[in-house]
């Protein structure tokens, strides 16, 4: 008898077709097994903000802060002998000399306990935004009624002192009592005390973006775009945090920076691609436009995402479906009525 699998195994020489079987020497190869295909999509320009983004967010080791804590300490006792020394030698010299230079130490030490007091200030207002961000979103979360009018009396009490927002807090008072649900109670407070300071924080990433933008592309010096660029950025943070009643100091101005990094960086807004310009602003435009204008399109739409991470950090209640500003929004706002007026400057020059 002919065995038919070993015939369709070996067909006879000169056939024209016929099914093929085919061996296959091992395990057999699954979808999932392939290897996983190289990410080339983030373009050179979001490589560096990429970089820094992740270099920001990432966390010092236990070494090194331990060697700055001990490297501020032996600072600190160094300038502190130093300066007793010296007063105590000026005033077995010249007794009123060195009371003088007392006198100036004490009003400088006082100085900088207030400033320490600011700064301490600073962070126990950054870190109550923390607290009340987390609130909101797990009111969102469960829910629940009475988690959210407890979330929405934390958040009225935050903005009731200020005048500026006398009338929304008034509003929303008056409006609470005919809420049944927690959405709609949340949403209620989304709408009628944050909206306002949505615009407000929005206006000012525009601005620094414009600014920028507008830097980038006139300044011919070099650095000048890097400076520029790093303080309205830092500049913009601390306007947001301040729109949203999180006011920080020097140092936590670089705390809000570092925060706003980390989201970029949780998120993935670091690796949009430059694309998206293309399509707010038109590619034709794109291509006619001169290196420093492009360079300065590029800085400026990147300050806006990091605008737009900052109200996402500073904000007390994360945004709702519907309510997130989109960055191509921003940034056609902000840059396309610019660049298009450079556009005509200079065809009209020509």
């Amino acid at each position: 008898m002919t065995n038919r699998s070993d015939d369709t195994a070996r067909p006879a020489a000169g056939a024209p077709s016929g099914p093929v079987l085919i061996e296959v020497d091992g395990p057999a190869a699954r979808p999932d097994m392939a290897p996983p295909v190289p990410d080339t999509s983030l373009p050179a320009a979001d490589a560096g903000l990429a970089r820094t983004a992740r270099l920001m967010a990432r966390k010092p080791s236990r070494l090194a802060r331990w060697f700055w804590a001990l490297a501020g300490a032996l600072l600190t006792v160094a300038i502190s002998t130093a300066a007793w020394n010296a007063v105590t030698a000026l005033i077995a010299s010249t007794p009123w000399l060195g009371w003088a230079v007392t006198a100036l130490i004490g009003a400088f030490l006082a100085v900088l306990l207030a400033i320490v007091v600011k700064e301490l200030t600073a962070f126990a207002r950054l870190a109550r935004m923390d607290r009340l961000h987390k609130v909101m979103a797990d009111a969102r979360t469960s829910d629940e009624l009475a988690q959210a009018r407890e979330a929405t009396r934390q958040l009225t009490k935050l903005y009731r002192g200020r005048p500026e927002m006398r009338w929304q807090v008034e509003r929303f008072d008056e409006r609470q009592p005919d809420q049944f649900d927690a959405t709609s109670l949340l949403d209620l407070a989304e709408g009628e005390l944050l909206t306002p300071l949505d615009r407000a924080a929005r206006a000012e990433v525009e601005a620094a973006a414009r600014q920028v933008a507008t830097v980038t592309a006139l300044v011919p010096l070099a650095l000048a775009d890097v400076a520029t660029a790093l303080s309205a950025n830092i500049r913009m943070i601390r306007r947001i945090a301040e729109i949203y009643g999180g006011r920080s100091g020097t140092l936590g101005s670089w705390r809000l920076l570092r925060a706003v990094m980390t989201h970029l960086v949780a998120t993935g807004a670091v690796a949009m691609g430059d694309d998206m310009l293309g399509s707010v602003l038109g590619g034709n435009l794109l291509a006619r436009l001169s290196r420093r204008f492009g360079e300065g399109l590029v800085n400026g739409a990147l300050t806006a995402r990091v605008g737009l991470a900052a109200m996402e950090v500073c904000r007390p209640m994360p945004f709702s479906d519907g309510r997130r500003p989109r960055v191509t929004s921003i940034i056609q706002t902000a840059l396309t009525g610019l660049f298009a007026k450079a556009e005509k400057t200079e065809g009209g020059a020509g």
